[in-house]
């Protein structure tokens, strides 16, 4: 038999599960356009729902943009579409102190997608009023931290941000990650957001303690872009479980990777500054 699909997508967990059953009780899907952009929202409502799809109880958002690496217009839309889901799902006001997680490790660039887009969030703590008499009083209380990988640092990621978050006692925490997708399409075209926190290095069979409110204290909303992919999903070859797997990704990464973490950081910025352009801030930001 062949190996178990790897993905972080609720969406493509729901989708491998239906191959075998016409219903599973516990998930609600909901599915619609937005021009080009495809936008799903997944519901596991149950435990009997969480168990049959191996995601925890929440909400998840899928926003597939087939386009966004290369059509600015899409960018945009996909970028304000990111900023009204994490609006949905917190609520988002000035007087409220987000920290913004970028999750992975730098140095390699499939897995340097949260903290590429740390490096491009509008943090404001540190000067609410300079930048409120620049912005207007929509701007929101913002920092940024990126914590790393524990091969780096001996520390697991989850302790530091717990540690950062006790001192700093944010009303909501944004953390951003790369992925792993099932399906070639989705790799660097799609944006998942979910309330349910996020477990690190899950889609590679690399398990790191989870960060969401039970861990943390505190609402947790995961934002992430699938970025790699098991080669062993896309060869119709029985494999064995125990083999490890061999993560891919697309031959442009390097210019990928940027492209999608400025689409993310886009999507965060609006949700967290209210009444502040997607071209004020890339202005701001240089």
């Amino acid at each position: 038999m062949k190996r178990n699909i790897r993905t972080d997508l609720a969406l493509e967990a729901h989708e491998i599960g239906m191959r075998e059953a016409k219903r599973i009780n516990g998930v609600v899907l909901h599915e619609c356009m937005k021009g080009n952009i495809k936008v799903s929202r997944l519901e596991v409502i149950s435990d009997e729902g969480a168990k049959a799809i191996g995601k925890p109880r929440g909400n998840y958002v899928t926003i597939e943009a087939p386009n966004i690496k290369y059509d600015m217009d899409e960018f945009e839309n996909a970028c304000e579409l990111t900023a009204a889901e994490l609006s949905k799902m917190a609520d988002i006001t000035p007087d409220k102190l987000t920290l913004v997680v970028g999750l992975g490790n730098r140095e390699m660039t499939p897995d340097a997608l949260g903290t590429s887009a740390a490096e491009e969030i509008l943090v404001t703590h540190h000067m609410m009023k300079q930048y409120r008499a620049a912005f207007g009083d929509g701007v929101s209380s913002v920092c940024a931290i990126a914590p790393g990988v524990m091969g780096n640092t001996g520390m697991e990621t989850m302790r530091t941000v717990k540690a950062v978050a006790q001192n700093l006692k944010p009303d909501l925490i944004i953390v951003v990650d790369a992925l792993a997708a099932a399906d070639l399409g989705r790799l660097c075209t799609t944006i998942q957001l979910s309330d349910a926190g996020i477990a690190p290095g899950s889609g590679v069979g690399n398990d790191r303690q989870g960060l969401n409110e039970e861990t943390l204290g505190t609402k947790v909303i995961s934002v992430g872009v699938p970025t790699v992919i098991d080669a062993y999903n896309i060869c119709d070859i029985e494999i064995p479980e125990e083999v490890s797997p061999m993560m891919v990704t697309v031959k442009d990464i390097d210019l990928v990777i940027r492209r999608m973490a400025s689409a993310v950081a886009g999507g965060i910025n609006l949700s967290l500054h209210k009444g502040v352009t997607l071209r004020d801030i890339m202005c701001f930001m240089g």
